[in-house]
């Protein structure tokens, strides 16, 4: 055993063993209970990032301490390959995007091997290649067959820079979310999943996630958006025949609606807008301007009046029709009832536009509001609301409600925030929707012995117009002896994501989407683990699919994953300085030199070229700041057991993570003394068994802090899940280890209990070193302590080493303490009592004064009662 730890030499040689081992390749096995650990793929877009390595070091750390419980452990990993930036990347550099594709996938895997993660690569998975995708088209037009799937033309968020549709999801603040251009609206033919049809499974079922985040459930249930309210038709003044419905959950302020709000695209704005130029001059800057439901509550509210009225379903009373920019036709009916009084935005709509506002909801305390300055937005009773006065909200809700249903002019409705889902992107590379236009017009799915439909092999993209519209030869095609034409658009890659969880579980088989003994055996996933940026599109089509496949008889279960974590983001320093054009260029923390006070307080920085530089504070590691870190430079220099170690060290999972190259440099130094602690012990020769009925005291106290940390590190990795926790209390271990006596056999032999011990709770951390120390310490290997620790079991506590000889107990003198004495476990209070008299400061409060009561709580407490009269 060499002297020194030298990261270099043993991780190669313990990853080449691994590879040539086979070691964490498995197969079902029905006699052991499973386990499926699983961090969402990457895409594979050249390089690990930093966020990459926390997510996969989580997972691998979970993994690797399961499998010590005697599991049988699947952690896969594979590449979610299709999607724009190979696009984008291919224009670039004069390439295909199946080229650039293979040789990131290539690298990064190279990359996420030098991590040490224990992946079964028997079972990698690419999205891009059609014997995955094939099975996606298949199940599609199963879809469709059951009515699920449908295409028609609809007003969509449009991308200008990438040419292709954005589901309501990857619209962020109206840009979009991969390249930040204003979204505008677009009406095209578009495919889209029922996911609406699911609805109330995907809302209903998030109540048996018990080991998921409350966060991504909270935002799932908002995006799902389910409510119970009223659809109230209000006829139109000039055509009582035609109504305007809308939708409300608060019937309760019916009689205090000002005017009715419609969409731009609603269908009676296009009417009006035929004769009105100024109206159609505002719904088409309105189609241009794609906004989320969640900004129309920030926006300056604009509109147009109709010169129209519609009538109120219980009054008769005119009521204005405005266009309205913060109406959005995908919500609800695409028609609002407006209330100043009593919401926030509809105030500020009446405001601008000079439109009444009425109170029709009393204070709390009785008395009627003052909704000229602000709204009242609380529920309360009834005012101003002529047979409805003085009711309470749920009474005067359903009193009105029943009123409208009376006269038929309204019903109680749910209604959902949710949209079905449109799969159709306008792009090259993406798994083609396999549907068929025949020269019937009949639309029909792919005959399944025509599928996969595979990309035509492009070898040059020249621009982002999608090459398959252009490409004729590839889109004809025929069924049964008629000519058809290709759907030309391909999948949202999402459709990719949201079932190769289950596809790892079978991804060889031929036969078919799914093998059901494989699927049924690994599935749900145990363990989930990513960002929860994901959490209303990943994850919630994710929910979906795996419910469709479940119908379709694919599996059983109905989730896909039992417990989620979602991890913090890294963040590093960002540094910059103002060019002379006045754009802020960013400087790469690896390139600044920063100087700080003896408090490690930040004082100034410059770059290698003397520029002084602003610091702009901890940021995300993004390119944009140009603070990323390298993962694969920081390996090289530390090694990947260092980076492991930090990563979980560093924070709890779920929070976000300061990246400091001195926390590198104190995990290395423990690395590096854990080594030489170890080669210290290990040449002095073997040791001899422990008896553990023989231990003196200091021995004792030793062991038993042993197991109290195999506990406490037992709990916090399994179900508490607070891996840095875990870690501290190792490290703390460690420090007794290193003061510990090691003059005798029995001494040596609690090291070497100890060692094993200590090895064995780091190796899902650092398992390089882990495997190598495990040897040395090993030189006869037999059942109980096999020859590779990836082979070993989780260190078991023992109960009997808890066992506390010796207990502290407080002495007190009327109240006060005076005194700390450690007496053997449950001593007498007279036992107590006696020691306590011989403690020097209780003498000197006692005063040769004799207690004339005495108060003991066994093992904790003796209270001195004096009467100093």
């Amino acid at each position: 055993m060499q002297d020194i730890y030298r990261h270099q030499d043993i991780e190669s040689h313990v990853q080449r063993h691994w590879e040539q081992t086979q070691t964490f390749t498995v197969k079902e096995d029905p006699k052991k209970e499973k386990y499926y650990c699983l961090a969402m793929w990457p895409y594979p877009s050249g390089r690990l990032h930093m966020g990459h390595v926390r997510n996969y070091t989580i997972t691998d750390v979970i993994a690797r301490y399961q499998r010590m419980l005697g599991k049988n452990v699947l952690q896969p990993m594979g590449w979610d390959a299709f999607g724009l930036p190979a696009e984008g990347a291919a224009i670039k550099n004069k390439t295909s995007p199946i080229d650039w594709t293979k040789a990131n996938i290539q690298y990064m895997k190279k990359q996420l091997q030098s991590l040490g993660f224990a992946y079964d690569w028997s079972r990698e998975l690419t999205s891009c290649k059609p014997e995955y995708y094939r099975w996606e088209q298949w199940f599609f037009t199963q879809l469709y067959e059951k009515g699920l799937v449908y295409k028609k033309t609809s007003d969509v968020n449009w991308c200008p820079q990438d040419f292709t549709v954005l589901a309501n999801e990857q619209v962020i603040d109206g840009r979009c979310w991969r390249c930040d251009s204003k979204v505008e609206r677009k009406s095209i033919p578009q495919w889209f999943i029922k996911i609406t049809a699911y609805a109330d499974q995907l809302l209903d079922d998030l109540d048996e996630l018990e080991h998921w985040p409350e966060q991504v459930k909270t935002m799932q249930r908002h995006w799902i958006g389910r409510s119970e309210g009223v659809e109230i038709r209000f006829p139109l003044d000039h055509d009582e025949k035609t109504d305007l419905t809308v939708y409300s959950t608060r019937p309760d302020t019916l009689m205090g609606v000002a005017f009715i709000a419609i969409a731009p695209d609603h269908f009676f704005s296009a009417e009006i807008a035929k004769n009105v130029p100024a109206l159609a001059t505002f719904i088409e800057e309105c189609r241009h301007i794609k906004m989320a439901e969640a900004e129309t509550a920030t926006i300056e509210k604009k509109g147009i009046d109709t010169g129209f009225f519609a009538l109120h379903p219980l009054t008769g009373k005119k009521i204005p029709i405005w266009v309205a920019n913060f109406v959005l036709m995908e919500y609800g009916t695409g028609a609002v009832m407006g209330v100043p009084g009593h919401d926030q935005r509809d105030w500020e709509f009446a405001t601008q536009y000079h439109l009444p506002i009425k109170a029709v909801i009393l204070l709390e305390d009785g008395t009627e509001p003052d909704v000229q300055k602000k709204p009242l937005i609380e529920k309360g009773r009834l005012c101003h609301s002529g047979e409805f006065n003085g009711l309470s909200y749920q009474e005067s809700c359903d009193r009105i409600i029943d009123k409208l249903v009376d006269l038929g002019t309204g019903q109680r409705k749910v209604n959902y925030r949710l949209r079905d889902w449109g799969v159709s992107r306008q792009r090259y590379w993406g798994a083609p929707i396999p549907m068929i236009t025949l020269e019937d017009g009949r639309i029909i799915g792919t005959p399944e012995d025509q599928l996969p439909v595979i990309l035509p092999e492009k070898t040059l993209i020249k621009d982002m117009i999608n090459p398959l519209k252009a490409d004729q030869d590839w889109a004809k095609t025929s069924v049964a002896g008629q000519l058809g034409i290709r759907e030309t658009d391909t999948f949202d890659t999402f459709i990719e994501s949201s079932w190769y969880y289950a596809r790892y579980a079978c991804p060889k088989y031929d036969q078919g989407m799914i093998e059901k003994a494989a699927a049924n055996y690994w599935l749900p996933v145990d363990q989930y683990v990513g960002g929860i940026e994901h959490a209303i599109m990943h994850l919630l089509y994710f929910r979906f699919f795996h419910k469709l496949m479940r119908d379709q008889g694919l599996v059983d279960s109905k989730e896909p994953a039992k417990r989620l974590l979602c991890q913090g983001m890294v963040l590093a320093d960002a540094f910059y300085y103002n060019a002379q054009n006045g754009e802020r260029v960013w400087v790469s923390p690896t390139e600044v030199t920063v100087e700080r006070d003896n408090k490690g307080q930040f004082l100034n920085a410059f770059d290698a070229q003397g520029r002084d530089l602003i610091h702009a504070g901890m940021s995300k590691m993004s390119k944009s700041k140009n603070n990323g870190i390298d993962p694969q430079a920081i390996v090289e220099k530390y090694g990947a057991d260092t980076v492991r170690l930090f990563m979980m060290f560093a924070s709890a999972p779920e929070m976000t993570l300061e990246w400091q190259e001195s926390g590198l440099e104190g995990a290395y130094r423990f690395l590096k003394r854990l080594w030489r602690f170890v080669f210290d012990h290990v040449i002095q020769g073997p040791t001899q068994p422990l008896k553990k009925e023989n231990l003196n005291s200091t021995q004792k106290n030793l062991r038993r802090n042993l197991h109290k940390t195999i506990a406490k590190v037992t709990d916090d990795i399994g179900r508490r899940q607070t891996f840095n926790t875990a870690i501290a209390a190792i490290m703390e271990l460690m420090n007794q280890l290193y003061r510990a006596p090691t003059n005798t056999e029995q001494d040596r032999a609690l090291i070497q209990e100890a060692c094993i011990s200590v090895i064995k709770m780091l190796y899902p951390f650092t398992p390089h070193i882990s495997f190598i120390l495990w040897q040395h310490l090993h030189q006869s290997p037999d059942e109980t302590h096999p020859l590779n620790i990836d082979d070993s079991l989780w260190p078991v506590v023992d109960q009997n080493a808890l066992i506390e000889d010796e207990t502290l107990v407080v002495i007190q003198i009327n109240g006060k303490m005076r005194a700390k004495i450690t007496v053997p476990m449950n001593s007498t209070q007279q036992e107590v009592y006696e020691s306590a008299l011989q403690e020097p400061t209780v003498i000197k409060h006692l005063k040769g004064i004799t207690p004339c009561h005495v108060i003991y709580v066994p093992n904790k407490l003796l209270n001195l009662v004096v009467n100093n009269e």
